[in-house]
């Protein structure tokens, strides 16, 4: 055996051990302290790209979800104010029935026409000040009305796109030719006037079908997106939390091996002393 005091090589070695042990019971320390496995990128570079692709896809889909959920709101606004527009056009319809019958003379017409013109104008005014966040959601300019665009997921793609397009509700673009100008004065008219508002009614029966049937596809959609957060959140914790009954028996085997490496450190440090025994 050798006895060498320049290069204590044993030392080196329970150093190179104890800092080795001490490495590792720090970082089972951080994890512990930060529920991560993952702090940094050194800790698992793949993994933690992965993770991170999994967090920025679940954020999209969160602010997806309220797109949906303000949509919704949205889409109950716009169907509030068709269906009040629907029972005056049924009031219409109740009017004009009554205008194309020789039970009244043209003054009882006349009161009728009034006070369907009235409604008439009345449905433009409700039509012109619904608003959602400062949107006009029926247009005055053409009949098929505003198209409007959600996004529903987090890629830009149709599939993560919903369309809806409110038809127009104002009085110049229910029905073929409108209502604005029927004529309740005489009976002619009357009956004339009875076929024009039936086509209102069904212009906007289309309009609440519509309405309708993008909320369905948007309350699927929000249950589609929440099993999606559900279990992408799953797969990032996965790859990115930390498993703390594992980490603690790392824990508590490395910090062993440092009080144990330090033993062995001050005991190498020791066998140079062995050397002075020579000397005597």
């Amino acid at each position: 055996m050798a006895f060498r005091i320049p290069h204590n090589v044993e030392a080196m070695t329970a150093y190179r051990w104890l800092s080795h042990a001490q490495f590792n019971m720090n970082r089972s320390l951080e994890r512990l302290s930060s529920g991560y496995r993952i702090n940094r990128a050194a800790d698992d570079a793949a993994g933690l790209a992965i993770a991170n692709q999994f967090r920025q896809e679940i954020a999209s889909l969160r602010v997806a979800y309220n797109n949906a959920s303000q949509a919704t709101n949205m889409i109950q606004v716009a169907e509030g104010t068709a269906s009040k527009i629907s029972e005056m056009v049924t009031r219409l319809k109740e009017l004009a029935t009554e205008a194309a019958s020789d039970t009244v003379d043209d003054d009882r017409r006349t009161y009728l026409h009034n006070e369907a013109h009235e409604i008439i104008q009345e449905i433009n005014n409700l039509a012109d000040s619904t608003k959602y966040a400062g949107q006009a959601l029926f247009s005055a300019t053409n009949a098929s009305g505003y198209t409007f665009t959600f996004q529903v997921g987090y890629e830009n793609a149709t599939h993560d796109r919903i369309e809806l397009q409110i038809g127009d509700v104002h009085t110049s673009n229910l029905g073929a030719g409108g209502i604005t100008d029927i004529n309740l004065k005489n009976i002619t008219s009357a009956q004339t006037a009875l076929t024009c508002i039936d086509n209102a009614l069904t212009s906007l029966n289309g309009v609440l079908a519509d309405l309708g049937g993008v909320q369905n596809k948007l309350t699927y959609r929000q249950g589609k997106i929440n099993v999606q957060i559900e279990n992408f959140t799953a797969s990032e914790s996965t790859i990115r939390d930390v498993d703390m009954a594992l980490e603690m028996a790392n824990l508590t085997k490395n910090q062993i091996l440092v009080q144990t490496g330090m033993a062995m450190l001050a005991q190498a440090n020791a066998l140079p002393q062995n050397i002075i025994q020579l000397l005597r």
